[in-house]
């Protein structure tokens, strides 16, 4: 504990071997990236709002998806942009700490909200008959909540109890901060935290859990019928190729996060850490754009509208 220091900024040192020429060129196509993310999400949002027709729950959802993705990408994108254009990157103790709820909680909520769109694919195939007296408005209300109250809760308390750690380094070899490099920096025990972390990604399984236990369901009825397989195909394959999305960028990132080595690539590392924050929420959108005939629709009406 001699060694620990009162901190006010950490270095951020993922871009330390990159060359000014290749800073510029990563800026020009993260500009473009995040602008497509903004574009793309903001459409859907605007979208569903505006339709009336699309005042479903599955749209609902669907909404606070593309709120999440564009919640999660305003912790990466503006610091990484000036990150590349600058030649110190620092970030201050508080705004690291913001960083990892922000992050983390963008990650929960992600897992939830695709948990929660299951549970509605779920009662709309199986219980059709019953689907409006389940899923009334203040249950949507409810589930909606619970997707974005219970990720910050959870991740409030993850950052609560890093914030009370004594570190004895401020050097963070990645492009943002997260909770995983502020415990390598810790000068003590760091068993706690590491408990904790590991109850609340046990949580999260057990959401992964949930979904594959639905669709084995829905598989089962949706494929007896034709009109089954049809409300499947439509509905059920966006969200699938979404999950999977989303388990791929988050396996990388956990596998980064543990087993990351010196000895890879600095590139590779880059890409593992910001791949979670950027390829979500530029194809979740686009995968139900093209996938869902109501969305395409009342997009290009909307379109037609401002055109006219």
């Amino acid at each position: 504990m001699a060694n620990a220091t009162a901190l006010n900024f950490f270095y951020l040192t993922g871009l330390s071997h990159m060359s000014q020429r290749l800073r510029l060129l990563l800026f020009a196509v993260t500009s473009l990236c995040y602008a497509a993310i903004l574009l793309v999400n903001g459409v859907l949002i605007v979208t569903i709002i505006v339709d009336k027709k699309l005042h479903e729950p599955m749209y609902f959802f669907l909404c606070n998806l593309c709120v999440n993705g564009l919640y999660g990408t305003v912790a990466l994108f503006p610091k990484f942009l000036h990150d590349l254009l600058s030649k110190s990157h620092i970030i201050s103790y508080f705004g690291c700490l913001m960083q990892v709820f922000v992050i983390y909680s963008y990650a929960s909520t992600e897992i939830a909200v695709l948990a929660v769109m299951a549970y509605d694919r779920y009662v709309a195939i199986c219980r059709p008959l019953q689907y409006h007296s389940i899923m009334t408005k203040c249950r949507v209300l409810w589930l909606v909540t619970f997707s974005r109250i219970t990720p910050m809760i959870c991740q409030g308390i993850v950052v609560i109890m890093t914030s009370k750690l004594q570190l004895c380094g401020s050097h963070i070899n990645k492009l943002y901060c997260e909770n995983w490099s502020l415990l390598k920096l810790s000068c003590g025990p760091t068993t706690t935290n590491s408990i904790v972390g590991f109850m609340i990604i046990l949580f999260y399984l057990g959401h992964d859990l949930f979904i594959m236990c639905s669709y084995v369901q829905l598989v089962k009825l949706a494929f007896r019928s034709k009109e089954g397989k049809k409300k499947f195909t439509q509905t059920c394959v966006p969200h699938l190729l979404c999950l999977f999305n989303v388990t791929v960028a988050l396996l990388f990132d956990l596998m980064y996060a543990r087993y990351g080595t010196s000895s890879m690539p600095q590139s590779l590392r880059n890409f593992m850490a910001i791949q979670i924050l950027a390829i979500p929420p530029l194809l979740n959108p686009i995968i139900y754009g093209l996938k869902l005939s109501k969305v395409q629709h009342s997009v290009l009406k909307c379109f037609r509208r401002k055109k006219g």
